[in-house]
């Protein structure tokens, strides 16, 4: 399995943004809000293509969170549940990259890491749970352990 089909890959790639943000956030003076603000809109876009892999759909290669998580309610509605999340972190996805583009506080970044470990709790929990095969019958788990 290539890493681009590799789920735990996704998961791994997405935590790693992840705990970068925080760490960045809660150790480096002065806080790089647009850096942290811009990896928790990149863990959130690939806990979203994660859940795409797993259910062998393809994507597109965007980074509208907006529109990927729509995918993702096609498939499982309760993806629709994360849509405030959503927008609140689509913002970052390009703009911090550029200077002087979009001005963010530190309640910005606060806010984006609160809603970026929403969205990778929720995607595990979808991940994790427990589903009825309805072709075939049986119940499957799929793991996500990436250690």
């Amino acid at each position: 399995m290539n890493a681009e089909n590799n789920p735990k890959a996704w998961i791994r790639i997405a935590e790693m943004d992840l705990s970068s943000a925080h760490f960045l956030f809660e150790n480096h003076h002065p806080k790089p809000l647009d850096i942290v603000c811009f990896h928790t809109q990149q863990s959130a876009e690939k806990m979203l293509k994660c859940f795409l892999v797993v259910q062998n759909e393809g994507f597109p290669k965007i980074h509208d969170l907006q529109e990927l998580c729509e995918l993702c309610a096609e498939i499982n509605d309760r993806f629709n549940e994360l849509r405030s999340s959503i927008v609140i972190l689509n913002r970052y996805s390009v703009i911090p990259r550029y200077p002087n583009e979009l001005q963010i506080e530190e309640s910005d970044a606060i806010k984006a890491l609160e809603h970026a470990d929403i969205v990778m709790d929720f995607v595990k929990g979808i991940l994790t749970a427990e589903e009825t095969d309805t072709d075939t019958g049986m119940d499957t788990e799929i793991n996500i352990d990436t250690q």
